[in-house]
């Protein structure tokens, strides 16, 4: 049982809205029921927090297994609703942890590059977010984060820092049937990561960035 999941989210509104300056644009788009994947960039370990004090759905999360070695960490993680997850597997245990979360109708956050960015700028996403939206057929939920790569992890409970989530319309990858290839999948994996790249200024976008007019 997530036991903490709900006094946490309430200690992180009142750190990100009362302690620093969050804004948040696109509240009305969020689905209020069914599945629903929650695609992010990722800047630092304040995103996580940061997305379950602005959205009002009941968020899952998929964390390195690492943070699970401490028992009394892996109760924290456990009743945040976090669930472990092997980074460096062959991505078999993430796709069936995250269809079996969204067939219960879960909202389910994915951080697609697979690792906080050094730069703060997009880096490549993995295609195993594309991979759980073609088998779960799940509404995508794009997001963009700015601002929480200014504040250190040790700040977290009083952040003084000035935070923004753009929220982006939702959208569904298309049926496909028969085998679908590792080209078509890469291709359904940069559309949601430009979909993310959207609601981001241009200096975050990275590798997915917006050809310029004269290109």
């Amino acid at each position: 049982m997530p036991w903490l999941y709900r006094p946490g989210r309430a200690l992180a509104r009142f750190s990100f809205s009362v302690l620093g300056r969050m804004e948040v644009e696109g509240l009305e788009a969020v689905p209020p029921f069914g599945p629903l994947i929650v695609v992010a960039n990722h800047l630092s370990n304040h995103d996580p927090p940061l997305l379950a004090a602005c959205l009002r759905r009941r968020l899952s999360f998929l964390g390195k297994r690492e943070l699970f070695v401490n028992p009394v960490a892996a109760w924290v993680m456990r009743s945040c609703n976090v669930y472990p997850l092997d980074r460096d597997g062959p991505g078999v245990e993430a796709l069936r942890l995250a269809l079996d979360l969204l067939a219960r109708d879960a909202a389910v956050v994915i951080f697609p590059e697979g690792r906080r960015s050094p730069d703060h700028a997009m880096q490549e996403g993995l295609a195993g977010t594309a991979y759980i939206a073609l088998r779960s057929q799940a509404a995508i939920l794009p997001v963009g984060i700015t601002g929480t790569e200014h504040c250190p992890t040790w700040r977290m409970p009083f952040p003084l820092c000035r935070f923004k989530v753009h929220i982006g319309q939702p959208f569904t990858l298309p049926v496909l049937e028969g085998r679908v290839s590792r080209e078509v999948v890469n291709s359904l994996r940069d559309m949601i990561m430009q979909r993310v790249a959207a609601q981001l200024p241009p200096d975050y976008r990275g590798v997915y960035a917006l050809p310029k007019a004269d290109d």
